[in-house]
């Protein structure tokens, strides 16, 4: 059988994971879903996974659910444990960065899931829209708290309550795209990301950093100040702290020795 999600590992402890069902646009099925919550499951704990790229097979990213049953995908769920977000975790709740590299149509759930990732190239003519309502259903991945951070609360009240489309332009303006290329410069674009990322950053201080940036919106001034002081001391006791200095220094390559896995510590929640 063909693997719904591919995954190859690149130089510099960079992962591509590729949605791989060309023949629906990358639909996203259940099967597809549990495989990449595995992935990003995974890299969270690996030492040797630095940054992930998610990207779809050509010729688009993700074309929402795989609507392949008819109108029974949407049927009401018959146990108490459904949820209306198909990956777990997401990629905002592992500790490495996750590049979206979205080289094509990213609709419905093809685009709330990418909400969730860290950076997100977006091709410049691909057709991204949050469409659900269209549906008879309703936005989910939980974009109803995603969405209005990243484009505020009316681009968000437009773009999920009239379910319209948009290219890449509109959604560089809007601020959902971080950088914008042609398609088949998208994943170029991103493996350069990634390899600045990998190279340059220590693994702990990005670790940190994202954690505290996504849990930003549910704390107040106070506690991210908190959290700022406590990463400072952590990091502060690694010996990544000097070497980022030498090695701006002596113009070289770094060489971070900090595990994400390993120095992690206690009181920053866990993975």
């Amino acid at each position: 059988m063909t693997e719904t999600v591919m995954v190859e590992r690149r130089d510099e402890g960079v992962v591509v994971a590729t949605l791989n069902s060309p023949r629906t646009r990358n639909a996203l099925s259940g099967e597809m879903a549990d495989r990449l919550s595995r992935v990003l499951a995974d890299a969270d704990t690996d030492d040797s996974v630095r940054v992930v790229i998610l990207t779809g097979a050509p010729p688009a990213f993700c074309a929402g659910a795989d609507l392949s049953r008819g109108s029974s995908v949407f049927a009401a769920p018959s146990g108490d444990d459904f949820s209306a977000c198909p990956l777990d975790p997401t990629p905002s709740r592992i500790r490495k960065p996750v590049i979206a590299a979205i080289n094509g149509h990213a609709i419905g759930v093809g685009l709330t899931i990418a909400l969730h990732c860290d950076i997100r190239v977006m091709a410049i003519d691909a057709t991204y829209g949050i469409v659900q309502v269209r549906r008879g259903v309703m936005p989910d991945a939980f974009s109803h708290w995603t969405l209005p951070r990243l484009v505020g609360l009316g681009a968000a009240t437009d773009l999920l309550l009239t379910g319209r489309t948009f290219d890449g332009h509109e959604a560089a303006r809007l601020g959902l795209a971080t950088r914008i290329a042609p398609t088949d410069e998208v994943l170029k674009l991103s493996l350069d990301i990634a390899n600045d990322v990998a190279i340059n950053t220590s693994p702990l201080s990005v670790a940190l950093t994202k954690r505290l940036l996504w849990r930003s919106f549910e704390s107040d001034l106070a506690a991210v100040g908190d959290a700022e002081a406590r990463g400072h001391r952590e990091l502060f006791s690694h010996s990544d702290a000097r070497e980022g200095v030498e090695a701006f220094l002596e113009k070289r390559r770094p060489r971070w020795q900090t595990s994400v896995p390993r120095d992690w510590p206690p009181d920053s929640a866990g993975s």
